[in-house]
Order: C-alpha cells, then structure tokens, then sequence
C-alpha cells in the first residue's frame, strides 16, 4: 500500500512532496523550489533525449529543445508523409513516381549526396523510393516522393510543416524533403522522439522498413546506414544525420524483454562517437528502470484546498493506477510534486481536472499524470465562506 501525499500550498500553485527511496510511502515537505540533482547518466552529445515507448515517460534529458538543423533526421518527416497517404488509402506502394531532373541532380548521382542512383526520368514504385530513403537515406528518393505527392518539393516541404503541427510537433519546420541545409529548417531532439515514436504506433506495417539491414534495388546493394542494427541491442531503427552546424546525429530505438525506449542525440563529433554514445543510452534505459505501481487504481494521490466549500480540501485520484517508470538504483534521486492552481473555488465536481502528479528523476520531468476530484465539494455556508477569505487575506499578506 502506497500512503499517499499530504498537500502543501506554495504561492497558491503547488503542493510537494518527496518519494522516499524505498517507494513504501511518500512523505510531506514544504520547500521553496526544488534543488538541480545530478543526471543519473552522462553522454558526450550536446542534446538527447529519451522516453519509454509505451508509456511516453522520459527517461533521460539533456538540452531536449535546442533548435537544430535535422540534416538527414528531417527524412522522418517526409516517411510521415508517405505512411499516412499509404495508411489513409490515398497512395498505394505499387504506385509509381517520376524521377525528374530536379531530383535526379539535386539528390541522385551528379549531387555527390547520399542516393539510391535513381535514372533520370525513370518510374519507381513508392515501396522502393521509401526502403531507398530509409536504408541510405536516398536525397533521390525524397525528391521524387515529394513531387509525386504534392507537386514541387517545395509545396511538399509547407505540408511537412502543416503535419508536423498536426502530430504534436510545435517547432520543428521544413525547407525541403531531404534535410539537406536550408534556411529555416529547424527541429530538436525532443520532437524527433516524438515524431518517431508516433512512426511506431500509428504505422507499424510500414515502421518495420526501418530495421531492414540492407536493401537492393536496380541491381544495387545498399547497406542501412544506422549502426545500431549491427549491434546486439534489439535495434529496428531509425535513422542518422550530419550538418556542419551540429555535428552528427542519430534517433535510435530498440526493444529488450517487452520493453522500448526511442532516444534521439546530437552534438557528436563523428560517426563513431555516435553510434557509441546512442548505444550506451539505450542500453543504460532499457536496463535501469522498471515500472512500479505507486498508486492503485481509485486510490487517494493526494488532496487539494479549497476555497469556500463545505470541506476545506478534496481528494485527488487519477484515472486508474498510476504506474510510473522509476530507476531500479538510485531511488533517492526521484522527486514528485502535485501540481494545482489553488485554492478550488467551491463548488467543486466530482471528476473535475484539478492538476498533475509531476515526478522528477534527478533533475529531468520524467512523468506526468493527470489528477481528478475523487468527490464533489458544495458551497460552504457565509460563515465559512468569511474564514476561508479572512485565511487567504492573511496568507496573501504573509507572501
């Protein structure tokens, strides 16, 4: 049994409490703010970021929301797009496309970048423009895509954007379908984590071209250029990239005794270093965190005050068990605060969102989990209402 949190109101916006080290029950503190703690992990790269796939919970953080030009990374976007027009019936993988003279010397042979050797003015099926830009991350095969689809490669980048929006991607923009560089074209390490994971979950018949480990096409053999398929990590994907800007970088996942993590990092110096440093993170996650439930469902997490009611505080529940990735060691490191702007004004209904259990792993936002009225509060009488208002006079005085 988990005891729950007892609240404490700062500057009418949280409560805090502390997970003691063991996980047997949460004790109450008040504090100012929370003290910066160490990582639990250290990598060379400049930015990375790490979840656990299933349940979205971060597992390592380091500069997540860096701007950044997405070099090669940016092709995840553009596999977006073909998977959903494939998933949403609009395209088939049987259809072919066009090489024109923009893709075949902008990304094909004569542009010295990474192709799959696209002829000029030949037809691909869509399935072999896809497996070409995600095993050799095929400038060609971007382009070619890009204006089967939408005409011009530029008209194709304003939609990239446009999705990207759509899936939860507030900053990352596209100036093109490649990565190659360009004006304007940004993204950060968090949004490539999402991006791929929601590759993942929303298509996973076409995610699986990402672990293949070669692919021949036109009677040309080509070798997936991420190296954590070679490794013995579990790896099915997903992409690397370089710009002169930000080094290389690499978005990674794998999957370990029915466990995920997606990890994305950049910064690094050169390709060995980041197929070294993505592999030691991913390791590091999938083996270093389990998944503890800390609250069962319908139990009380905590209480928030209340203003003017009947009762001077209600319970908050979450919508069933709260399981929570935590670090196997170093449980010491783990802090978790629930999150509200208070006091309630009376009345309050019972499901009503109320704020967040937010949990921190050293000094990374790990989790957070909505929390609810677990019951409803009715209007107190006038003379409650009186002391509730002289309380909050004198607390705003004492601020």
């Amino acid at each position: 049994m988990i005891l729950p949190f007892q609240i404490s109101r700062r500057l009418s916006t949280d409560s805090i409490g502390r997970i003691l080290s063991s996980l047997l029950c949460f004790a109450a503190f008040v504090a100012a703010c929370l003290p910066a703690q160490a990582q639990l992990f250290e990598t060379k790269a400049a930015h990375a970021y790490m979840i656990d796939a299933d349940t979205g919970s971060v597992l390592f953080s380091k500069d997540p929301d860096a701007l950044m030009p997405p070099a090669s990374l940016g092709k995840l976007m553009t596999m977006e797009m073909a998977f959903n027009a494939v998933k949403s019936g609009r395209l088939r993988l049987d259809d072919t496309f066009t090489v024109s003279e923009h893709a075949w010397r902008t990304g094909g042979a004569p542009s010295g970048t990474s192709t799959m050797f696209a002829k000029l003015k030949s037809t691909i099926r869509l399935e072999d423009l896809i497996r070409g830009v995600i095993a050799q991350a095929a400038n060609d095969g971007c382009i070619v895509i890009a204006e089967g689809m939408a005409g011009s490669e530029l008209n194709f980048a304003h939609q990239m954007t446009e999705r990207a929006r759509q899936i939860g991607l507030e900053k990352s923009t596209f100036v093109n379908a490649t990565g190659l560089p360009a004006d304007g074209q940004q993204t950060t390490v968090r949004e490539l984590v999402t991006l791929a994971r929601h590759l993942w979950r929303d298509y996973p018949d076409l995610y699986r071209y990402y672990g293949e480990k070669e692919f021949t096409w036109n009677k040309i053999r080509q070798l997936n250029r991420n190296p954590l398929l070679s490794m013995d990590i579990g790896s099915d994907g997903l992409a690397v990239g370089a710009s002169e800007q930000d080094g290389f970088g690499i978005v990674g996942s794998a999957a370990q005794g029915g466990r995920r993590v997606f990890a994305a990092l950049s910064g690094l110096k050169d390709d060995k270093e980041r197929a070294e440093e993505a592999r030691k993170l991913i390791e590091w996650g999938l083996r270093s965190f389990e998944k503890s439930e800390v609250f069962a469902d319908g139990e009380t997490v905590g209480e928030a005050e209340v203003f003017g009611g009947q009762k001077s505080g209600v319970a908050l529940k979450a919508k069933g068990p709260v399981e929570l990735f935590l670090p196997i060691t170093n449980r010491d490191k783990i802090t978790a605060r629930i999150v509200y702007q208070g006091p309630l004004a009376a009345p309050v209904e019972q499901g009503q969102p109320v704020g967040e259990l937010k949990v921190w792993i050293g000094d990374t936002l790990s989790q957070q989990v909505p929390l609810y009225a677990a019951e409803s509060v009715s209007i107190g009488s006038l003379p409650q209402r009186a002391l509730d208002a002289a309380k909050e006079l004198l607390v705003g005085w004492l601020r």
